[in-house]
């Protein structure tokens, strides 16, 4: 029978006021199209509140940004509205202008009036030559060119809302006013279809909420997030910068590189004492390392690809180009280069696991040497589109706390479990406790291996959550494509998600390298590879970390503990002195020795956000100590040996800290 998703919620008294749509048989639709169903099928209302209302109700403020455009823009050309993750966006032709912030405000103004207008969202299919002329009546030759890309044997639906109608899937909110916190936010050049060689479009960003209340807390939490940006904070700190010259690919100064140091220092020492075992890699494989892995297939786009002397060579004497020719882009030296990349390609390291299977596999192995932990800090290139990297969080040049653990499948489990008693530790550790867990399950194509497999590894990643007596969620069609993962989500100081760690059971890699060891019966057996990583991308975290803790580094891992700075010149000898007994005693200490007046240099050394500041006047020198500042707040007059006492404990992670006496 065919009834709408409406009639289903009404008829089991489901409708709430807020329903925007609804799930009917696992799929999410709107709540007016009709559906043929069977009887007794199963429908679950999604409310304005819900997450998952969140991408429709974006989806559906694009059109109504799209409508407002071509209001106060006749001529212009529609071509993509997504959803995204931070709100919506709409690709636009326009001819003869460009976008303003004052034509913002009045896009903005205008969606306002089409939104109060309170126009139904209809859905409406037509044949595809049907959809053609209408969409060339319309002079919408972008989507005229997403209505070819659309398989035989789809429906060809648009969905219209006043007199404004788009190609489009759906499913949209039931009319326009359940979108009532609508912000644009910004414009940028975009390419048609992110391809350069196409025509460059105009991108409107914009957000949008189920309320005025939701928007206005999204748009402080944006306020705080650009003032947490661990770009504009990296450069206030002095922690890294960027140069043309290397592109993503950050330097780390010497205040960055401290703290970047100390973190690999402290996931060293959980290393000791968990039974890893740390091992260096080559830079650049012969590609059939890569092939063997799938790396090849599946992920070489995203590789920095080399040619050796001997290629290069090889391409001058057999094919008459000269050396220094083989750089330029023409099509005589590719055809001479094509032979040359089949036999001489290799590949910089983009990830650790391949290298790690060929330690695996160098020697004979006996059970009793597992579970085998090789953790790696080596650096990793990925070829990042310049369009996508940003600051620290996506670089071209990184390193994990990566490791991979070898084992038998019987030890899977307790290795699991292992690992969520270190992720724990840490994140605890760094003050990033709300984690939230996804099960990342197989793609629907492009995979390794059987899917009975998958469905095995699947299901033993979910049993060692449960027994941990944790929840998870799962994301279908997530996974690697050569195993099934858990993603650990952490929400920082703001309220925001990140994907840090995780931890991915594979079978295909060891397969494919032909990975044995020697079991108990005397017989060869394979064993499972686990990839795990904490922080992940050293790189990225210090982003996330950046952000979370505002450049207030807690004291163990600050690169500097306490800042002395002086009430006049005739402190300075002292406080040099007092710096120096400090840093032979294990506190990172410094001077602000100018001849700033006291308050400007409290307020100099604050910038750095430093632990602690330490004054250093006459009554100090008298007593060898200092007055403590943290913040804003004074703890008053510390003796040397008292200040290096409180410092000293702070100087470890917490978790490594001695109990408190008493």
């Amino acid at each position: 029978m065919k009834v709408t998703a409406r009639q289903l919620l009404q008829d089991r008294n489901r409708l709430a006021p807020n329903t925007v749509a609804a799930v009917v048989d696992g799929r999410t639709v709107d709540l007016h199209t009709p559906l043929e169903v069977a009887d007794g099928v199963e429908v679950k209302a999604i409310p304005s509140d819900d997450p998952r209302a969140l991408p429709i109700i974006r989806h559906s403020t694009a059109h109504v940004m799209a409508d407002a455009v071509q209001r106060l823009f006749p001529g212009t050309k529609v071509t993509i509205g997504p959803s995204i993750d931070s709100g919506f966006y709409y690709d636009f032709d326009r001819q003869g202008g460009r976008f303003t912030d004052d034509d913002l405000g009045r896009i903005e103004a205008t969606m306002k009036e089409i939104v109060a207008a309170d126009a139904p969202f209809v859905r409406g299919v037509m044949s595809r030559d049907e959809a053609r002329q209408k969409l060339d009546a319309m002079g919408e030759t972008y989507k005229l060119e997403i209505l070819d890309g659309i398989p035989a044997g789809e429906d060809i639906s648009f969905y219209q809302h006043g007199a404004w109608i788009d190609l489009c899937e759906g499913p949209h909110v039931p009319s326009t006013k359940f979108l009532q916190g609508v912000k644009l936010t910004s414009v940028a050049g975009a390419y048609w279809r992110g391809d350069e060689r196409r025509p460059m479009l105009q991108r409107i960003y914009g957000t949008a909420f189920p309320s005025q209340k939701a928007l206005d807390a999204h748009m402080k939490q944006l306020e705080e997030a650009r003032a947490r940006d661990h770009r504009k904070l990296g450069k206030e700190l002095k922690l890294f910068m960027f140069h043309e010259w290397a592109p993503a690919s950050p330097f780390f100064l010497p205040r960055g590189a401290w703290v970047y140091n100390a973190l690999v220092a402290y996931v060293r020492e959980q290393y000791a004492r968990r039974g890893y075992a740390e091992v260096i890699t080559p830079q650049i494989f012969d590609k059939a390392l890569w092939e063997t892995s799938g790396h090849w297939e599946n992920y070489r786009d995203n590789m920095f690809l080399a040619l050796g002397t001997d290629a290069l060579e090889t391409a001058r004497e057999g094919h008459g180009v000269p050396l220094s020719g083989v750089f330029a882009l023409d099509e005589k030296v590719s055809t001479a280069l094509a032979p040359v990349h089949a036999n001489y390609m290799c590949g910089c390291k983009a990830m650790n696991c391949p290298s790690h299977c060929l330690m695996f596999g160098a020697e004979r192995r006996s059970y009793r040497e597992l579970p085998l932990r090789l953790a790696d800090f080596g650096r990793l290139h990925r070829y990042e589109r310049s369009g996508v990297t940003h600051g620290l969080s996506r670089v071209r040049t990184f390193s994990q706390d990566d490791a991979h653990i070898f084992c038998t499948p019987d030890q899977m489990g307790a290795e699991i479990s292992g690992f969520f008693d270190l992720l724990d530790e840490v994140y605890a550790d760094l003050g990033m406790r709300d984690v939230k867990i996804l099960l990342a399950t197989r793609p629907d194509q492009g995979y390794l291996g059987s899917v009975e497999t998958w469905e095995r590894a699947e299901q033993i990643l979910a049993d060692a959550v449960l027994g941990k007596n944790r929840t998870f969620e799962f994301a279908k069609g997530e996974g690697a494509f050569y195993g099934p993962k858990l993603e650990f989500h952490v929400t920082d100081a703001i309220g925001r998600s990140w994907q840090l760690g995780t931890i991915q059971v594979d079978f295909n890699l060891p397969e494919r390298f032909d990975l044995t060891y020697v079991g108990a019966d005397n017989t060869a057996h394979r064993p499972v590879m686990l990839h795990r990583a904490v922080l992940g991308s050293l790189e990225r975290f210090l982003s996330v970390y950046i952000e979370h803790t505002a450049g207030w580094f807690p004291a163990w891992l600050s690169p500097e503990q306490v800042v002395l700075v002086t009430v006049s010149d005739k402190h300075v000898a002292f406080a040099e002195d007092l710096a120096a007994r400090l840093r032979v005693a294990g506190v990172r200490a410094t001077v602000d020795a100018s001849n700033d007046k006291l308050n400007a240099k409290i307020r100099s050394a604050s910038l750095l956000r430093p632990p602690y500041i330490g004054v250093v006047g006459d009554k100090e020198v008298e007593g060898d100590g200092t007055q403590l500042r943290q913040g804003r707040t004074d703890l008053g007059f510390f003796g040397f040996d008292a200040l290096v006492a409180k410092i000293r404990a702070e100087s470890v992670a917490p978790s490594r800290r001695a109990p408190a006496a008493g």
